[in-house]
């Protein structure tokens, strides 16, 4: 048997510990002091935290900052840790709060403004760790709106479910529906909307920072690229969630709507 195949049985054969990441900056161009934000008495950072601790997969849970008045917040509900304000993205701020906690076998990196982040694609994103180095979610795309946009991103996929490419282009080219209207494209093909959560077991996530910004990366500005670059393998489970981020206080009104709470107040 070769050491891969090794490495593999031996995740199957226990249950894996996982540490469930969530980075929150207090700095955004769009809307800053957004983990911060009042939801109905809530802040949006909290309620990540408690649709965190729905997952049955999380071993525990902590939240990774580098402002001193988010961990301040923070530590009244969660276990919080300052990190370096250098970070280029939070994949990077979680890889340092792993490296501090070396009895975990993989980190799930959470959206920290995904306040209705459901705790079944957590526990999905976790469980794939045990056959596969990296692992992520995706959603089938709805809309033409997301079809098109190139703030959505779109993966494809290989028979093992495993990214083949992510793109802000929509892909695959379905040649025979190009000269469709944008409606009967989206029913040509079951494309896929890319989802914001990864998980790592912890070399993959250790080394994958360490290694330099590839040229994919830097074109789509995607950098789950820079992990295929390097044959990193990335399962990806396909689920129902329809992810609701929130990038500006217009944003939030919306995710408030849905959640049916009142406006908020900052």
């Amino acid at each position: 048997m070769d050491s891969c195949s090794t490495e593999a049985l031996c995740f199957r054969l226990r249950v894996m510990q996982i540490l469930g990441v969530i980075p929150a900056r207090y700095q955004s161009s769009r809307f800053p002091g957004k983990p911060l934000a009042d939801m109905g008495g809530k802040s949006l950072i909290q309620r990540v935290v408690e649709q965190c601790r729905k997952s049955r997969q999380l071993s525990d849970i902590i939240v990774a900052t580098d402002d001193p008045r988010i961990q301040e917040h923070v530590e009244s509900f969660c276990k919080v840790e300052m990190t370096s304000s250098d970070h280029p993205s939070g994949t990077d701020r979680v890889a340092e709060v792993m490296a501090r906690h070396g009895g975990f076998d993989g980190a799930v990196n959470i959206q920290g403004d995904e306040p209705m982040i459901d705790p079944q694609v957590i526990d999905k994103v976790a469980e794939a760790l045990q056959d596969a180095p990296m692992t992520t979610a995706a959603t089938p795309i709805r809309t033409v709106e997301d079809y098109q946009s190139p703030h959505v991103n779109k993966v494809i996929l290989n028979q093992a479910s495993e990214a083949i490419y992510f793109s802000r282009r929509t892909i695959p080219c379905v040649r025979d529906a190009l000269s469709l209207p944008a409606t009967d494209q989206l029913k040509a093909f079951p494309f896929l909307k890319h989802l914001g959560i990864y998980g790592y077991r912890r070399e993959t996530l250790l080394k994958l920072v360490q290694w330099p910004v590839s040229a994919l990366e830097e074109a789509e500005k995607l950098e789950q690229l820079r992990a295929l670059d390097h044959g990193v393998r990335i399962h990806v489970s396909i689920v129902a969630y329809e992810s609701i981020g929130v990038d500006t206080p217009e944003d939030l009104e919306k995710v408030l709507k849905e959640l049916g709470i009142g406006k908020t107040t900052r």
